[in-house]
């Protein structure tokens, strides 16, 4: 069995390597948003044009990084959600609730701040880690039926 996962959320910290690193030899394949953070706030203005309102300027980047979003989701076996604690992730929320909507199986990556916030999402999530490592885990049991240790 191949895994197809999703990796969505925050893109300040290095969370989504150690998953990559830590699931290899695993058969999974690993999708993403795009993560260089000036490139995802600027790619509508620079392939449609500029835009002299913000809110305009972030809306076309919104739209043309659904494309990828979207097919991103659509495509995964599994949708990995990490909720960091730099900025408050309304885009990570947002890909949760459309990963459930599809019905895809849904992993909540979050620290315990966040539990009370996050209640709603949770509670649509086939399991919450707090590590990254957590989330190796998660998919090796997935894969091989074997627990950690």
């Amino acid at each position: 069995m191949t895994l197809n996962v999703y990796l969505s959320g925050e893109i300040h910290t290095d969370w989504r390597e150690q998953i990559i690193e830590g699931a290899k030899g695993l058969d999974v394949s690993f999708d993403s948003p795009v993560t260089d953070h000036d490139a995802s706030d600027d790619c509508g203005v620079a392939i449609m044009g500029a835009e002299e309102n913000k809110y305009w300027h972030d809306h076309k980047g919104a739209m043309v990084n659904a494309i990828r979003t979207r097919k991103g989701i659509a495509d995964a076996d599994v949708v990995v959600v990490r909720f960091g604690e730099k900025y408050r992730q309304w885009n990570a929320a947002f890909d949760a609730g459309y990963a459930a909507a599809l019905g895809k199986s849904l992993i909540v990556l979050q620290r315990p701040e966040h539990d009370h916030a996050l209640k709603e999402v949770d509670a649509a999530a086939l399991a919450m880690a707090r590590e990254p490592a957590q989330v190796v885990e998660i998919l090796r049991y997935v894969l091989t039926g074997k627990l950690p240790g």
